[in-house]
């Protein structure tokens, strides 16, 4: 490679932007489209970078263009800078007026419907000049894709145990044991010193066996000594499970955070069933390590963690 410090010189943050627009489009004349320039002055650019580096970024073909291996060091990189510039703008913007911003949030499902509405309700309340932004992500085989993509700024959501994302930092809130559910009006809403096994030829709804959520579940069931029960209907719809069991002819199996914060308007009521330890698991907040957190973020945080901290004592005070 040539000389680092005349490389430097040389390339310039517009040279890095037209760079990551043409590795996420593909093609440099999708690149130029979405850059309304033309298809030569894109091309150009990437050239006068390979030139000034002395390393080949993209390898072309007929079918578009492809980062090679020295490509992609330097998209990965490229996209923190970026997101630096971001996060300092808006920081900015935050001390000229603390009162405005935006975050996104990322959540699993189950948080979006139990700790998070909590969480945004106070936030909302105290901010109410921060744009939230909620995306939903299914956690357990994921990659975590879009924290490192810095397309959302933290995520919240059960995590697996042991957790073994070193470029990530987790932040455990509470324990979220899951508990048993059905209507109101069930039958087995009104028998006390149910079991587990008792309700092994009931209609369950779990989530899909391919998914964390799914998989916890089947171990729960195997640590009874039961097998995993019938299940109609497998979705990781949180809405779906909870009107099904609702109507009293589905049992389900729910993180009790969801009934501690909203079970009362859900039409459900928890079965006292003794479920093994393997049904408690950590609701947690993940963030891209070494990356600066906008104060409006920080803010976020800190409401989370209050709620966090009062739903930890929720069990305990409703034994």
């Amino acid at each position: 490679m040539q000389d680092i410090e005349r490389a430097r010189r040389r390339i310039k943050l517009r040279d890095l932007h037209i760079l990551l627009v043409v590795a996420q489009r593909g093609s440099m004349a999708k690149a130029a489209a979405e850059l309304a320039m033309s298809q030569p002055a894109v091309s150009r650019a990437v050239s006068d970078m390979e030139h000034a580096l002395g390393l080949r970024l993209f390898d072309r073909g007929r079918g578009g263009v492809e980062p090679t291996l020295y490509g992609r060091a330097l998209l990965r990189r490229g996209v923190a800078i970026f997101d630096e510039l971001t996060q300092g703008l808006q920081e900015l913007e935050f001390l000229a007026d603390p009162t405005v911003g935006q975050l996104c949030i990322g959540s699993s499902e189950s948080v979006a419907a139990g700790l998070l509405p909590a969480v945004i309700d106070r936030f909302s309340r105290q901010h109410p000049g921060i744009r939230l932004h909620v995306v939903q992500t299914v956690l357990g085989t994921t990659h975590y894709r879009e924290l490192r993509e810095r397309s959302i700024d933290l995520l919240l959501g059960w995590i697996p145990t042991p957790f073994g994302e070193e470029d990530l930092t987790v932040e455990h809130l509470f324990g979220d044991p899951r508990v048993v559910v059905a209507g109101r009006h069930s039958r087995w809403a009104r028998k006390p010193g149910v079991a587990l096994a008792d309700l092994a030829d009931e209609s369950w709804v779990l989530p899909p066996p391919e998914t964390f959520p799914g998989a916890a579940a089947a171990d729960l069931f195997r640590e009874s000594g039961l097998r995993v029960p019938r299940v109609p209907v497998a979705t990781l719809s949180i809405h779906l499970c909870c009107r099904l069991a609702a109507t009293g002819r589905f049992v389900a199996l729910l993180p009790g955070s969801i009934l501690w914060f909203g079970g009362s308007d859900l039409g459900l009521k928890m079965i006292p069933v003794k479920l093994p330890r393997a049904s408690a698991t950590s609701v947690a907040m993940v963030t891209l390590k070494d990356r600066t957190q906008t104060p409006a973020a920080e803010i976020f945080i800190a409401c989370v963690r209050d709620v966090a901290k009062s739903m930890a004592e929720k069990p305990r005070a409703r034994r």
